[in-house]
């Protein structure tokens, strides 16, 4: 059976980067981003969307996502209203990937909202990935056209590290990508071990 390792942390924690390491050690990843991306462009979603969320969201058809994500990162009921769409069809979206990827002794699963979806639950094992604030913030600056606020603004509708921590297996602090690297090496290496015992 296979095992799926929850992957999360906050938003510039360097997730995908952690991520891509357990791809190049030939662990399958499912990035619950690019699956929410997949699965709203079905027609289904599309429609739950213009009812939720109004016709204004679309221009020549296409979803602007950027508008989107002002709403919801702005309004915690709107982002649970959007979630409650998303949510069931990732899962499912995921369902579907597990299956081709069955053969594997482990898959990775990462999301940043792994505990604020509950999807977490669904996870044999978790991992955290963690660093300092003002990393994380330079990251995002980086690495999307946004404010310093709207980061922060974001940062406050996760959960903070403490309480991510407190749930999970394994934490990947991700302030040297050496050393986070060589973490996930660590990380194999236990799992494997655990396998081979039970």
């Amino acid at each position: 059976m296979t095992k799926v390792i929850g992957l999360t942390g906050g938003i510039g924690s360097g997730k995908t980067t952690i991520a891509n390491y357990f791809k190049e050690m030939g662990v399958p990843v499912y990035i619950a981003d690019d699956g929410a991306k997949r699965v709203m462009q079905s027609e289904n979603i599309i429609q739950q969307i213009k009812l939720t969320f109004g016709n204004s969201l679309f221009e020549n058809k296409v979803l602007n996502r950027s508008k989107l994500a002002e709403i919801v990162f702005n309004n915690a009921d709107k982002l649970a209203q959007l979630n409650a769409i998303v949510h069931p069809a990732v899962k499912q979206d995921f369902e579907f990937w597990l299956l081709e990827n069955k053969n594997f002794q482990y898959v990775v699963y990462e999301a940043a909202i792994l505990f604020e979806s509950g999807r977490y639950k669904d996870c044999d094992f978790i991992i955290t990935v963690t660093a300092p604030e003002e990393i994380r913030i330079e990251r995002v600056l980086k690495r999307d056209n946004t404010t310093r606020e709207q980061v922060l603004s974001r940062m406050k509708m996760q959960w903070n590290d403490e309480k991510r921590i407190s749930l999970s297996n394994f934490v990947i602090n991700n302030s040297n990508l050496k050393i986070a690297r060589e973490e996930v090496v660590k990380i194999l290496k236990i799992l494997n071990i655990k396998q081979n015992q039970s």
